[in-house]
């Protein structure tokens, strides 16, 4: 298999009539994308050349997917564009994409005229283009695995935001094993919560399109409703979540299980976020018989290279391990460029294998950054990706999370690791979720939690369990907390 557009081809051969996805009160089957990504393929393939990236700005829908799956059939790649982002970040993206074309829809088209040298497309018109059935073949005969199918763009340390570039051979690499490993399988109904431009929705689309399960678009409004959001789920028998913490989150903080369970589900697999042990209970108690999966990784390594299948027997005093890592792929801990092997000593997690991504589009100096020679090997090219994440693996042969390289800050002369203070201060009672951030400028340490935790009470129970100089400075009790466009708590924003 060299490209994607096989999983495609062959659901649609196998199930042509099956519902491939659900958005609202619309619905595709598999033959009818597969004849749309080909007609917006064609017409494409009158305005960009091979590997050329096409910018899709339009909210996520079953438009947006003939759109990712037309800029293959044309020989591009893809990389959505959200229209929530400021216009500012978006030029930044499009400046180094350098793409030649937009596809919009009618809701956006003013905003994609915003954008000076591109060519704008309306999907709404594209979509109803003749197949060229012999341009199409002549473009896939010179597709290779090693090419790139979308970008993703990701905060940079330098302002600019970074592609994340990932091929056809990441994806089916680990795909293939994802699919197989949950057992996600025609039968299944995907509920789709992660926005388009970011990673987790890799795992929603490709392993729906691959399978022939049915994709379920969970509308963004209902992340603000979990009352909603559960009849949607429960109205749809979704029977897979693959979520951010954050989403399952939202839904134990505001007591949604109390007022519906959403019985068909039997399967959730999170990642992004340390778990909160409060959390997974409340989910595990709903839902004793469905599996419950810790999963790790970043955008960089095509989705996750870690994975825990929960236990319900076990306690997790402390966390959820992020496991062991998938086929196929290895995960190497490094001190510098030393490795770690003894039980409870932390080092960087660094991964290898091939569901490495391409690199950063368009950025070289990144890439050598982050990308780099596996130090432990000198005598072949053998890449690693360095996470800037840290780990240790623990007694029972586990990976754990340590927290990010920049998460360790120095306070009052002392090393310290912000994860370490959440996981005390989330045991308290009446504490529902808690970020800790540093403002180097003040030297200060805060706690921002959400829950009914006094705080008094809450400090004077963190003065008897930490160490003087790991007891923020300020606490401080929010309604919610600010999140990023990945669902991921936003630190800055709290700073």
């Amino acid at each position: 298999m060299k490209s994607v557009l096989e999983y495609l081809e062959n659901t649609a051969k196998e199930k042509g009539n099956k519902i491939a996805i659900i958005e609202e009160n619309k619905n595709c089957s598999y033959s009818e994308l597969l004849l749309r990504s080909k007609s917006v393929g064609t017409c494409l393939s009158n305005f960009i050349e091979r590997h050329n990236p096409v910018a899709v700005l339009m909210e996520k829908g079953i438009n947006t997917i003939y759109c990712f799956f037309g800029s293959l059939y044309a020989g591009g790649f893809y990389s959505f564009l959200n229209p929530e982002l400021p216009v500012s970040r978006l030029e930044s993206i499009l400046n180094t994409l350098e793409a030649k074309v937009i596809i919009t829809d009618e809701e956006h088209y003013d905003l994609a005229k915003e954008f000076s040298g591109v060519t704008i497309l309306k999907i709404e018109d594209i979509k109803e283009t003749e197949i060229n059935e012999k341009k199409l073949e002549t473009i896939r005969t010179k597709v290779l695995d090693v090419d790139p199918v979308y970008a993703n763009f990701t905060s940079g340390s330098t302002g600019v935001p970074k592609g994340v570039l990932v091929s056809n051979r990441s994806i089916i690499d680990f795909i293939n094993i994802f699919t197989d490993k949950f057992d996600i399988t025609e039968k299944d109904i995907i509920g789709n919560q992660a926005p388009f431009d970011f990673d987790v929705s890799v795992k929603d689309i490709y392993s729906a399109i691959k399978t022939g399960a049915t994709l379920l678009i969970i509308p963004r409004k209902l992340f603000s409703s979990p009352a909603q959001l559960l009849d949607y789920i429960c109205e749809n028998k979704a029977t897979t979540l693959i979520w951010a913490v954050s989403a399952l989150c939202l839904i134990t903080t505001f007591h949604g299980l109390d007022y519906k369970t959403p019985d068909t589900v039997n399967k959730i697999l999170f990642s992004g976020e340390v778990m909160p042990l409060k959390h997974i209970r409340q989910w595990i108690e709903k839902l004793p018989n469905a599996t419950f999966v810790n999963l790790y990784g970043p955008t960089e390594i095509t989705c996750n290279c870690t994975y825990h299948i929960v236990d319900k027997a076990l306690e997790y005093e402390s966390k959820i391990p992020i496991g062991k890592p998938f086929d196929n792929e290895e995960i190497i801990l490094l001190n510098g460029n030393e490795p770690v092997y003894k039980e409870n000593e932390v080092g960087e997690i660094c991964v290898r294998g091939t569901a490495l991504a391409l690199g950063y589009y368009n950025n070289k100096e990144q890439t050598d950054i982050n990308f780099v020679q596996n130090p432990l090997n000198n005598k072949f090219i053998d890449m690693i990706y360095r996470t800037g994440d840290l780990g240790f693996y623990g007694e029972d042969g586990n990976l754990y999370f340590s927290g990010r390289k920049d998460f360790q800050i120095k306070h009052m002369g002392h090393r310290i690791e912000l994860e370490e203070i959440e996981l005390e201060v989330q045991k308290s009672q009446g504490v529902e979720r808690v970020a800790c951030v540093y403002n180097e400028e003040k030297s200060k340490l805060y706690c921002f939690y959400v829950g009914q935790a006094d705080k008094k009470e809450l400090k004077d129970e963190l003065s008897k369990k930490l160490p003087v100089f790991m007891v923020p400075n300020v606490i401080k009790q929010i309604e919610e907390f600010p999140l990023n466009k990945n669902g991921k708590i936003d630190r800055k924003a709290l700073i």
